[in-house]
């Protein structure tokens, strides 16, 4: 009998900017995926990038690398927008917001025109309007279009708590939720250490969530860019779907009576598997939390209006 072959796993990454370079390597040294294919309107740019990896693979080995074209999404598992205009110091996320859903337009034409059955993961930013223009222009089913949301803003947040607790923050259970950006919240009624409540003063609250809600800008006013903790975010998003995990990350989601919320995207606690999004965990809110929430949904829905889509 002959043994089957199983089928590659191809990752496809528009955009070699800081973000989309920064995650393709941390998906080759974690062993990802057996095709990784750059795509860039910068050909050079993509082709550097590729022959750049492509030398250490003696030292990894695995994966069969290459700068393509749209035509190579064709048989892509999984495509990660990260291309784009890059956010500048002293703009906001939803600054970008004009300049960057032009791009998409094209973008997810030359997406759809050669896969209608993989995982479109968006990391651009403002991510949450990003991916729901991405929804719409592809007509694929919401499940299999995701932002990275505020899984990254939650990592911050996690490592706050646990820097100001002198805790391992993979030990802190605590969520951001909404947009990512100025108007996102912490769901501090849930934040817990093994089932114990966090307990902070309202002072130490606040500036651990300025700091969380902060850390982008202080981050491209410092260096330019963001780039090595959102590839991580996104890495961890990519094994979830590949590896059918069903794990539970607050990925941006297409909601649908969320607390009284549909028709936008948002970060929330999802269930992400093979299928892209199974679920969307409606955690309990406060009062407080949950006014919070609507009025982020209401900030984006109020931007997506503009966009005529």
């Amino acid at each position: 009998m002959t043994p089957s072959v199983s089928k590659p796993h191809r990752v496809v990454v528009i955009g070699t900017g800081a973000v989309g370079a920064t995650t393709a390597y941390t998906l080759l040294l974690r062993n990802r995926m057996s095709e990784l294919v750059f795509i860039d309107a910068n050909k050079d740019r993509a082709l550097g990038e590729a022959l750049d990896m492509n030398h250490g693979l003696p030292f990894v080995g695995g994966v069969k690398l290459w700068a393509g074209d749209y035509s190579d999404c064709q048989d892509a598992d999984i495509i990660i927008i990260a291309a784009g205009s890059n956010q500048r110091p002293g703009e906001t996320r939803i600054d970008l917001l004009n300049r960057n859903a032009a791009i998409f337009d094209d973008i997810i034409k030359n997406i759809t025109k050669y896969n209608n059955h993989g995982i479109l993961l968006v990391a651009t930013n403002p991510v949450d309007i990003l991916s729901y223009v991405s929804w719409k222009k592809s007509g694929w089913p919401a499940n299999r279009v995701i932002g990275s949301g505020t899984l990254l803003d939650s990592a911050r947040f996690r490592y706050l708590i646990g820097k100001h607790k002198q805790i391992d923050p993979r030990s802190i259970h605590a969520h951001i939720i909404g947009e990512h950006g100025d108007s996102e919240l912490p769901v501090w009624s849930l934040a817990n250490v093994a089932g114990a409540e966090i307990d902070f003063e309202q002072a130490e609250r606040d500036d651990i969530f300025n700091s969380t809600k902060n850390a982008a800008y202080e981050i491209i006013n410092a260096k330019g860019s963001t780039s090595y903790a959102i590839a991580l975010a996104l890495d961890r998003i990519v094994a979830a779907i590949l590896q059918n995990e069903h794990a539970v990350l607050n990925v941006s989601s297409l909601l649908d009576d969320y607390h009284g919320i549909s028709d936008v995207y948002l970060g929330v606690p999802s269930i992400v598997g093979r299928e892209g999004i199974r679920e969307k965990l409606q955690i309990p809110l406060n009062a407080q939390e949950e006014e919070m929430l609507r009025k982020s949904a209401q900030k984006l829905k109020d931007q997506i209006a503009q966009l005529n889509i």
